[in-house]
């Protein structure tokens, strides 16, 4: 066979077996040759139905500059694989409308174009617009609510409240919050601290400006006090641009907490990691989590077998020479059950097992020092001090 027949033999089963040779792009071992999209679809989700690394759809995407907003698809689109120049492509086909190609674009506003979003965005809304670390005193010089009315201890809903330290006329949407608990990290045996929640109780509007403002409840998650401080909300559209793509240099953190109180991790829960803008990261920065081994005990490294216990020959005091001779036999009898009861090497009594995968995270908020990320695939439940790296 010709040198020609066996390189195009080669290239062949490579497409048969789903790997793009330029860059080893891997497709999903069950994908389907088209898929129609439907409501509550996420382009994650449908990027998992034909690839194994879902977060690698904007490298089986054409860039068609020449057709507006050809990322954006709908439910009732058709998309389907196919091949150019030995690479997978995906291509989407709209009825009434000719067929375009899938452009690594950004998500913006698909509640209200009716486009399916990236990700799950009702796992995230919460996070986005509203400050949710802080640094120490920030929030002691935010304005802060001196009044809940004048027969009211405690607020909530469509209730007004007066606020000291309104100064930005600019903003009429604030957030209500309260000092939540700090994020740290460990470093060196020394705990560091890199911010703190900033816990959120409710939003207000702005209703009128003066010493002190009025603010008008428009929704509460708790009861609102006074003392509790304000920030400004941001404008959420500019938090939606998702496209995920991996760290460029090798970045290696860890969750440092778990958003919503609970202990054990899952798909589109919330998690905090020791990672921030200082390090890099960026909105759509994807990373895999790794389970800390657990350790284990090893029988084979944990006693020393004596080669003569019987250090006491004889139980005549007087054949011992004395009683001060056989109290010295007996404790070298002492000596020798515990050495025999003692592990060769306290360091080999116990083992760590390997860190195995436990799923992919997305970073949809990166502040100053820590990121919020949602765990977009599990394979087993994660927890605090897992691992997070380069995929």
């Amino acid at each position: 066979m010709s040198l020609k027949k066996i390189l195009v033999l080669s290239w062949c089963l490579l497409l048969a077996s789903g790997v793009a040779l330029a860059d080893t792009l891997t497709l999903n071992p069950t994908h389907p040759e088209r898929h129609v999209v439907v409501k509550g679809d996420t382009l994650w989700d449908i990027s998992g139905r034909f690839l194994t690394e879902p977060w690698r759809w904007p490298e089986i995407w054409e860039v068609n500059p020449q057709i507006r907003n050809p990322h954006l698809i709908y439910p009732g689109d058709e998309i389907t694989l196919s091949y150019k120049d030995g690479k997978p492509v995906l291509r989407v086909h709209r009825r009434g409308r000719p067929t375009v190609k899938l452009s690594p674009g950004v998500r913006t506003l698909p509640q209200e174009t009716g486009a399916i979003p990236a990700i799950p965005l009702d796992a995230i809304k919460q996070f986005l617009s509203r400050p949710r670390v802080v640094n120490e005193g920030e929030l002691d010089a935010a304005p802060y609510i001196v009044s809940v009315g004048k027969e009211h201890l405690l607020a909530g809903k469509d209730y007004s409240v007066y606020v000291r330290g309104i100064k930005d006329s600019d903003a009429s949407r604030y957030a209500v919050l309260r000092s939540g608990p700090a994020y740290t990290q460990t470093v060196n045996g020394k705990e560091e601290i890199l911010g703190y929640e900033a816990v959120h109780v409710a939003d207000a509007l702005l209703k009128q400006s003066g010493d002190p403002s009025t603010m008008h409840l428009t929704s509460s998650t708790r009861e609102v006090r006074i003392g509790d401080r304000l920030l400004p909300v941001q404008d959420q559209r500019a938090d939606q641009n998702f496209m995920p793509h991996t760290p460029g240099p090798s970045i290696n953190g860890e969750i440092i907490a778990v958003l919503d109180g609970v202990t054990q991790v899952g798909q589109y829960q919330v998690v905090v990691l020791n990672l921030g803008e200082r390090e890099g990261m960026e909105v759509g920065h994807v990373m895999a989590v790794y389970q800390r081994g657990v350790e284990v005990k090893d029988p084979r490294a944990t006693v020393r077998v004596s080669k003569d216990l019987n250090t006491v020959k004889d139980s005549d005091a007087d054949r011992q020479g004395g009683f001060a001779g056989f109290f010295a036999s007996a404790d070298r009898l002492v000596q020798s059950i515990q050495q025999a009861l003692t592990p060769r090497d306290k360091s080999l009594q116990k083992v760590r097992l390997p860190e195995e995968r436990a799923g992919i995270l997305m970073v949809f908020r990166p502040f100053e020092r820590v990121s919020y990320a949602l765990i977009m695939d599990a394979i087993r439940p994660m927890h605090i001090a897992d691992k997070v790296r380069n995929p």
